[in-house]
């Protein structure tokens, strides 16, 4: 009986880690993924190939995917998006990702995932509220390294390359069967009005001042050819 208490206490707990939503929480969302970014983009030879930063159209991070607290509510992370615009990276839209099978040791293992869209299409899906990857969004498990030799077909094949790091690995994952949507609540409340995810990320709304780090560091590291 104790134990089953014990169960039901760390459930209690778990659940209401992804249902409070406040201004504290997304800008520490913002800064995880803005450290994410900054520290897989520290080591050249581990981190995503050259060619594809500079072709990417959307960039997505969950930081901190926790399988522990899946037990009882499901595989569930929390996210952010911001996609290229003719004058920089757009304004952040907050995301959830839920179902699919990521691979996830149980135990309680801090996960961060990767998403980049790398063409028009990937572009499409993510300005989307909802989409499944694998269906009508085809995905692939991205290279690791300064070139993209060892994926030439990335290109043509795949409309979001996808990641995971754990215990300082970082390697290409399959996120097939995952549903990626918007999340609106928490959009509403970061931006203080209702906007699309369309709006957003086309560039169509400023970013909010404390969203501006996370979105430097996407530009520095995601940057085009004939940019500085």
């Amino acid at each position: 009986m104790k134990k089953i208490l014990a169960l039901l206490c760390v459930a209690g707990l778990s659940v209401p880690a992804f249902a409070a939503t406040n201004m504290s929480t997304l800008n520490a969302r913002l800064e995880a993924a803005r450290t994410t970014i900054q520290e897989i983009e520290a080591t050249p030879d581990k981190s995503i190939p050259m060619e594809i930063t500079q072709s990417a159209t959307c960039v997505g991070v969950v930081p901190g995917l926790i399988k522990g607290a899946f037990i009882f509510g499901g595989e569930r992370g929390q996210g952010v998006v911001t996609c290229r615009t003719g004058h920089g990276w757009s304004a952040p839209v907050f995301i959830q990702m839920t179902g699919g099978s990521w691979g996830l040791q149980i135990g309680g293992q801090s996960t961060d995932l990767v998403m980049v869209a790398v063409n028009q299409k990937g572009f499409q899906d993510l300005i989307n509220s909802k989409f499944k990857i694998g269906a009508g969004a085809s995905a692939a498990a991205g290279p690791v390294g300064r070139n993209a030799q060892m994926a030439t077909n990335w290109k043509m094949q795949s409309e979001l390359l996808t990641w995971s790091r754990s215990k300082g690995l970082f390697a290409g994952i399959d996120l097939n069967g995952t549903v990626v949507s918007q999340n609106q609540e928490a959009d509403d409340l970061f931006y203080h009005s209702h906007h699309t995810p369309d709006q957003i990320l086309k560039g169509e709304v400023l970013p909010p001042a404390s969203a501006r780090p996370f979105l430097r560091t996407v530009a520095k590291y995601f940057h085009e050819s004939n940019e500085q």
